[in-house]
């Protein structure tokens, strides 16, 4: 019984934000999220609340803090940085590239939190009713997912079109995801209130929110398209070489050790052509495409590899931020590779 019970729990706080990110993926028309990244992201958000509970007895011992006041004004800083803390993995490894997907990927993180969150409370008040669950379900774990989605959307904004993460670029998002977490928190004793109030606030920003950055994403991916066409272009015809940003690089490559203008050469034409083919790919997949033809190879991304193993870290680091590569880059080239 006590399973069943469990069970139906977990339905209660996964459905409506499952409905949720579910609505988002349809609206997505680049479909970036693999079903796979959903379930870590999910797996990894349950995860979470298994740290919340271990950090909280200490944290509350430490000010002194009783359970309300803790609930109130600590537990939203605690959890928030938590959940926060896998979004940022997943950006920080490429996996997310746009808004969009920040959104998604903010949804299940903070599902997967909120549905552990109330199995661990279903196995400490078993004798609650199933308005109380409902509650949570629905007010509790949107919030979640909510506040976590908001902060993927902040952390893509504030670093997007820059190709070195900057952990100042978390910083809005995440006081905006703890302000909101800590509002709803003070009414503990209005839950419907509350809970009506989140569901139809929280979905209705994170909407807006996703469709700007849709719409945006999708002039960004036609105008870089062209860019890199040009560049394209330019590098294989011999112009880039002569252009202001061809002699600079070219100035700076030669006053670097172990560096060789080939090789940097080599390295730009390639990341170009193999971003310029990781946008045809999601271009393709915008138009409905679900099988985008690609020409590049798991070789050509070894060859990638070696020539940054060549031209060296530090001539790596020195070069990357005038090489314009930005962060969508980045992601851009990892879904062509997990393709290729």
């Amino acid at each position: 019984m006590q399973f069943t019970h469990i069970l139906l729990i977990s339905l209660l706080a996964l459905s409506p934000v499952l409905l949720f990110a579910l609505v988002l993926i349809y609206l997505d028309s680049f479909k970036l999220v693999s079903t796979a990244r959903l379930v870590m992201a999910l797996l990894l958000g349950a995860a979470m609340t298994g740290a919340t509970y271990f950090l909280s007895g200490p944290v509350m011992d430490a000010f002194h803090l009783d359970l309300y006041p803790y609930s109130r004004y600590v537990a939203p800083v605690l959890e928030e940085c938590l959940k926060a803390s896998i979004v940022i993995g997943f950006i920080l490894l490429n996996r997310v590239g746009f808004m969009i997907d920040a959104a998604i990927i903010g949804v299940a993180v903070g599902a997967g939190f909120a549905v552990s969150e109330n199995i661990y409370y279903a196995l400490v008040f078993p004798d609650a009713n199933l308005t109380v669950w409902m509650i949570r379900g629905v007010g509790t774990a949107i919030m979640h997912s909510g506040t976590t989605a908001i902060f993927g959307i902040a952390a893509i904004r504030h670093s997007e079109r820059q190709s070195m993460h900057n952990p100042l670029h978390y910083i809005p998002g995440l006081v905006g995801a703890i302000a909101l977490h800590a509002i709803y928190n003070q009414f503990i004793y209005w839950p419907v209130f509350s809970s009506a109030v989140t569901v139809f606030v929280l979905p209705f920003i994170i909407y807006l929110l996703f469709e700007k950055s849709e719409h945006e994403a999708h002039e960004w991916m036609l105008h870089d398209f062209e860019s890199h066409e040009h560049l394209l272009e330019a590098i294989r015809d011999g112009s880039y070489a002569n252009s202001e940003a061809g002699r600079f690089i070219a100035d700076l490559a030669r006053r670097l050790p172990k560096a060789h203008i080939e090789d940097i050469f080599a390295y730009i034409r390639l990341h170009t052509e193999l971003v310029l083919q990781a946008e045809q790919m999601l271009l393709a997949r915008e138009r409905g495409e679900r099988k985008p033809r690609t020409t590049a190879t798991h070789a050509d991304f070894a060859r990638l590899r070696a020539l940054e193993r060549k031209i060296g870290i530090v001539a790596m680091l020195t070069l990357w931020p005038h090489l314009r590569f930005n962060h969508e880059e980045l992601f851009e080239l990892h879904e062509l590779e997990a393709l290729a």
